[in-house]
This record gives structure tokens, sequence and C-alpha cells, in this order.
């Protein structure tokens, strides 16, 4: 991104199973409370069980049955952003507005039962067709706050919701917006369930990212959103700033669909992308909101990477209290990273107990005071995608 503006945060919100707001899941991960549980928004079939990190539907604030789960998720998440943020809808009839979403599963067509029904010889009923059709996660936004900036859904696997901050950071760089609502939406799915069991990285406990004897993800679902602002925007709506977008870097590894390069080619590549326009180095970096899986392979060479680039960087891994949500991944640590700096504490890797010899680092095992400026929140995708944003604190930090 070149130096064109500076981006401000001006709201930050999150839904996922840790908890209905930002601070809620803060407050969760410091006391290290959650736990996944069997499925219950599907019928599982497999012979074992792989628990979830569901969203309890009361954290869903006026849900329609006319939209997706991953649209409603979306939805509550973009208002409670506003909300925080103290702006309201008349703020933006001046300003150009726009909306960048990342999305997996939101993307998918998750109708099974409807497919079912097809296959027996009979007719089922339409409405999961025109519910899916209905729920572009970035069209939603538009429709909902009548806005004309421009507008785009990325899907991009588990780097999704990165990409999508990282991209609207840039509409505001280059002068094409006032404001952006950036972000990430996923929800749990059948389909996802059993492909990540089939690919035999799914864990039958709760995951224990970058322990020694970690086997396996868990699946979650939620929402996360940026208030992306300009400069200009900033001076018109005198909003408080939690914080600006420094750095975003993307790189592909082309080396396997769904295995990282053992070398962390692409994660090393996507950095020096991010740093590249700052005026930091790696040693300004307080705090690393990581990938963190559970996953064998993830770990293993995201942990290399750490290692050889910040070895002395506190990092956390915080899909022990969400799971892996996959499209909004990215998007919801990038929030938590943020808070981290506001709160100027960072939350524990839940799961973690003992170094794997082969990777010869350790994330934060309790919850850690610490003052951070500076944070990196890094994804790793399917297909090769890595992409790191770069946060600055704001006022007071």
């Amino acid at each position: 991104m070149s130096d064109l503006g500076t981006i401000n945060i001006i709201g930050a919100a999150c839904i996922c199973a840790a908890g209905a707001t930002l601070d809620d899941c803060m407050d969760s991960m410091l006391a290290k409370r959650g736990a996944p549980v069997a499925p219950s928004l599907f019928k599982c079939e497999l012979t074992e069980i792989y628990p979830v990190f569901e969203v309890p539907n009361e954290f869903i604030n006026n849900s329609s049955p006319h939209l997706t789960r991953t649209a409603n998720l979306l939805r509550a998440t973009v208002d409670d952003a506003f909300t925080g943020s103290g702006i309201s809808h008349k703020n933006l009839e001046s300003l150009k507005v726009g909306v960048c979403i990342g999305t997996s599963v939101g993307a998918s067509l998750s109708f099974l039962d409807f497919y079912r029904t097809w296959k027996q010889g009979r007719h089922p009923e339409l409405d999961p067709i025109h519910r899916y059709l209905k729920s572009n996660p970035a069209d939603i936004i538009v429709n909902q706050y009548a806005l004309d900036g421009p507008s785009q859904t990325v899907v991009n696997a588990c780097t999704s919701g990165t990409d999508a901050i990282g991209i609207g950071a840039s509409w505001i760089r280059h002068g094409l917006c006032d404001i952006v609502i950036a972000g990430g939406t996923d929800e749990l799915s059948e389909i996802s369930y059993n492909g990540f069991a089939s690919l035999k990285i799914t864990s039958p406990e709760p995951c224990r990212p970058f322990d020694k004897d970690r086997s396996g993800l868990n699946l979650g679902e939620g929402a996360g959103v940026l208030l992306l602002a300009s400069d200009n925007a900033v001076d018109k709506l005198s909003p408080r700033i939690r914080g600006k977008v420094l750095g975003y870097g993307t790189f592909g590894d082309a080396h396997h669909l769904t295995a990282p390069h053992p070398k962390a080619r692409g994660l090393k590549m996507a950095l020096k992308a991010a740093f590249k326009n700052t005026t930091l180095g790696y040693g300004d970096i307080d705090f690393i909101n990581v990938h963190g899986t559970g996953t064998p392979t993830n770990d293993h060479v995201e942990g290399l990477a750490l290692q050889e680039i910040f070895p002395t960087t506190p990092y956390s891994a915080t899909k022990g209290f969400t799971g892996h949500t996959l499209g909004a991944a990215g998007a919801i640590e990038a929030a938590f990273t943020l808070a981290c700096m506001e709160r100027g504490e960072l939350p524990p890797s839940k799961g973690f107990a003992e170094v794997d010899p082969g990777i010869g680092c350790r994330p934060i095992a309790e919850r850690t005071q610490k003052s951070c400026r500076y944070a990196l929140s890094q994804s790793l995708a399917f297909g090769g995608n890595n992409s790191v944003l770069i946060l600055e604190g704001g006022e007071g930090i």
C-alpha cells in the first residue's frame, strides 16, 4: 500500500462463541473461559464427533429468517461496531462509504437437505435458494445502510477477513472512500465440518495450538468488523480513534492445495510486503496474534517463522476460545489484536501446555499485562494464502 493517507480505526466489533461483543470476548479469553461442544446446528453422521464453537442464537440481534446465518452474524456485528463508534446512519450521508467483507462458507451452496429431497425425486421448497441469493455479505450491508461506495465480497479461504481489511485500507489510502466497513463472517456448516474431518485435521478434543501433543483444529463461527476512516472522515465526525492500520501484506506459497510451504516462504514474503511501506522494523512489534489452528503442519510452519523473525516477541493463539472461524477468523482476530492493545493485556493460548521441540518457542500461556503500541495479526489459508496486518494502538496507548 503506497503512503497516501492514514487509515484510522474508529470502530471494532465481533461476535463469536467467546462472546456477543468484543469486550465480552476479551473478558472470556482473559479468564480462560469456554470450550467446544458437539454440533447442534446440523446432524452429525460421522462415527466420531468433532466438537465445535457455536454462537448462541441470543448473541445475534434482529436475525432475519430470509437471510443466511452468515449474513445475520455480519449484520449484528456491523450494528454493534456503529453503536460503539457513536456514529449514526445520518453521519454517513455526506461521505463515500465502502464495504469489503470476507467469507468462505458464506459463499457456499450449503443446503444439503434441499439437495437430498431433490435426489429422492421430490420437489423441495425454494426458500434455501432464495435465502442464499439474498445473502451476499457485502450487498447485505450496502442495502441495509443505503451506501453508494465500492463493495466487494472476498472469498480467499481462511485469509478472507484479513484480506478484506487490507483491501478496505487500500481504498482509503487511494482516496476511493472516506469510510470502509471491513471484516469477515462465516457460519458453521455441515459441508465444511465433513470436509475438514475428511482431511483428518479436526480434533475430537479441544484444540491445543502450538502444544507438543496438538491433534487438530475445532471449527467455529462468527463475524468481525473494523470501521476504517480517512483523516477527512475523522475531521468531520470527530470519533475516538481506536487505532490505525499501518500495513498489509499478502503472498501465495504456490506450494500445495492445503499445506503451507514447509519453510514458511509465503508467510515471510507477506510479512516483508506488510512492512515495506512503513517506518517499522520487525523488532518494533510488541505482540502477535498468530493463526495458530492447532494442526500439526500449520503450527510447525508458523512457529518456524516466529523463531526466525520474532524470536522474543510474545504471541497468542486465540482459536482455543473461538475455534477456526474460517473466512471470519482474520477479522475477528484483528479486532482481538486491537482490543489487546487498548487493554494492555494479552490472552493466554488456551490448550497449550508443553513446548513442541520441533518448533522451540511457546505462546503466551497465562493472562499477561503488556503495553503494546504495534501488533501483528496474521492468517494462513488453503491454497497457500498468507496475509498479515500491522496495527497501531489508538489514543492513550
